[in-house]
């Protein structure tokens, strides 16, 4: 071991050792007691206990559970009981585990030998092993969130995802580290910090910033058709225009890249000194945007610097079978639909499921959604961008509008509303018959529903919010619904002839007469 990594990584195991030894706040809570707040583990691998004490159930929280590690028991009740901590080996790394009880929370530090500081490229920390702690130096090619201070750093054999910057005083979290710093893309940034796979993304975490060398090239200012404007809050218009990049070059020279998806509507008009104009058409689709990269060099070394030009665009009406088809990307549109239900992992309350005729999708924390008082059964219109995550379609940054508060009412109840094509009920009965107020089979699914006592004629049951045309034939054919089974159906009240009708019917649900 290399004695300027051992001293500092000495003085830290010794200031946590002693910290957990004089804090008896933490090992020794009304709650919860434990024989130590530390837990040592050899390097060559094993196993340690310590002696859990409670006064009434608890549960390790097994997020904070690194791979590497385990614990066990998870949990347990009142009384005296035994925590044992395993792993395997390894040359050095740190946990901390938290223990829940009665309310309250008791943290566990686990240490496996002396975490060692290895120099490294992308490419060594990528093929190493998860929690040991690295140097690597490389260029900052993308920064994903200011706040917390998650960052790209590529060194050309690789590129890492920086999970957390720690700030200038060592803390981690939210602490706006990025501008504390000054990082911007292009600078050469030296990094310290453990590595970690999160969903087949190699991490380091809560970096400590060693170095920064600025990028030698740097942009200074935009202006849109001659007003300087900053982009990434005032996108340009939808009649485009011209933007002027001015830059501050201390380099040989600058080369402009322009990504290829760009190409067809970005293109450079002038370059007067180091001011360079390029002209945006105008955009005739949904928003769009791209980043563009200015390289110089100097020593044979590049260095870079990255602006981003949005352009608005038009909002495009689509199924959500279209929106789904739809690639990620900054492009608006807007769906109609049935809410069907919550999202039950959102506790904001904001989330919810849309349906149309076409498909379904997830609308993630949309604005307006909880203001207006939505609730599932009403029809919505939303307006976000096609996003996803691990792979599931949802609309982001979205906002919501109310377009038809429905009512649920009983076959009893909706016989007795007034006529009204702008007010929408939900009706739930049985099937009594599929044949139309004619007599006969028909295709866009004419039926009469009951209760057991009233009878309800529904003109048109369709597959969901939005079909038209052929969109609306065949749904109880090709549902093979029939005579018995139960269906929930959203419509209008009309009366034809004296005929009382539910019209414009959308299926919300139905359930076979024999399920249970």
């Amino acid at each position: 071991m290399k004695l300027k990594y051992f001293l500092p990584l000495f003085v830290a195991v010794m200031a946590m050792l002693t910290g957990c030894a004089t804090d008896q706040d933490r090992t020794h809570l009304g709650e919860i007691r434990l024989s130590s707040s530390y837990v040592a583990l050899d390097k060559a691998g094993g196993s340690t206990q310590i002696t859990l004490t409670a006064s009434d159930s608890w549960t390790v929280v097994a997020d904070g559970i690194p791979s590497w590690l385990t614990v066990s028991p998870m949990n347990g009740g009142a009384g005296q009981n035994s925590l044992t901590f395993s792993a395997g080996a390894a040359e050095g790394r740190t946990a901390t585990i938290k223990i829940n009880c009665g309310g309250k929370t008791q943290d566990v530090n686990v240490i496996q030998g002396i975490a060692e500081v290895s120099t490294a490229t992308c490419a060594q920390v990528i093929a190493g092993p998860d929690a040991k702690t690295y140097r690597v130096t490389g260029m900052v090619t993308g920064i994903g969130n200011t706040e917390y201070g998650n960052w790209y750093l590529n060194d050309g054999t690789g590129e890492l995802y920086i999970y957390g910057t720690l700030d200038k005083s060592g803390k981690a979290g939210k602490n706006n580290s990025i501008a504390a710093w000054g990082l911007e893309v292009g600078d050469e940034v030296t990094v310290e910090g453990p590595k970690k796979t999160y969903n087949g993304v190699v991490e380091l975490e809560n970096v400590a910033v060693v170095k920064i060398t600025k990028s030698l090239i740097k942009i200074d200012s935009l202006t849109v058709n001659g007003v300087k404007t900053d982009l990434s809050k005032t996108p340009m218009t939808i009649e485009g225009g011209e933007v002027t990049a001015h830059v501050t070059c201390k380099g040989d020279g600058i080369n402009v890249d322009i990504p290829a998806d760009a190409a067809n509507w970005l293109s450079i008009s002038s370059v007067k000194s180091n001011a360079i104009t390029f002209k945006a058409a105008p955009n005739v689709g949904g928003d769009r945007s791209t980043t563009i990269t200015f390289k110089t060099k100097s020593g044979g070394k590049e260095y870079t610097s990255q602006v981003a030009i949005a352009q608005a665009g038009a909002i495009l009406d689509v199924s959500i079978a279209e929106f789904l088809a739809a690639e990620v990307g900054d492009t608006q549109y807007r769906i109609q639909g049935v809410v069907m239900s919550l999202y039950a992992s959102d506790k904001q309350g904001k989330s919810f499921y849309i349906r149309d005729f076409s498909g379904e999708t997830l609308v993630y924390r949309t604005e307006g959604f909880l203001d207006a008082g939505i609730e599932v059964g009403d029809v919505v219109e939303v307006i976000g961008k096609r996003g996803a995550y691990k792979d599931s379609p949802q609309l982001v940054n979205g906002t919501c509008t109310l377009l038809y508060d429905v009512e649920e009412v009983t076959i009893e109840e909706f016989l007795s509303k007034p006529d009204n094509k702008n007010v929408w009920y939900m009706v739930t009965g049985k099937i009594s018959s599929l044949l139309g107020s004619n007599g006969k089979e028909n295709d866009y699914g004419n039926l009469y529903i009951t209760d057991g006592t009233n009878e309800l004629y529904v003109y048109g049951t369709y597959p969901g919010w939005g079909a038209t045309g052929d969109a609306r034939k065949f749904f109880i054919a090709d549902n093979g619904i029939e005579v018995g089974d139960e269906i929930t159906i959203i419509g209008y009240k009309d009366t034809y002839k004296d005929l009382v009708e539910l019209c414009g019917g959308v299926c919300f649900s139905f359930k076979k007469a024999n399920a249970e």
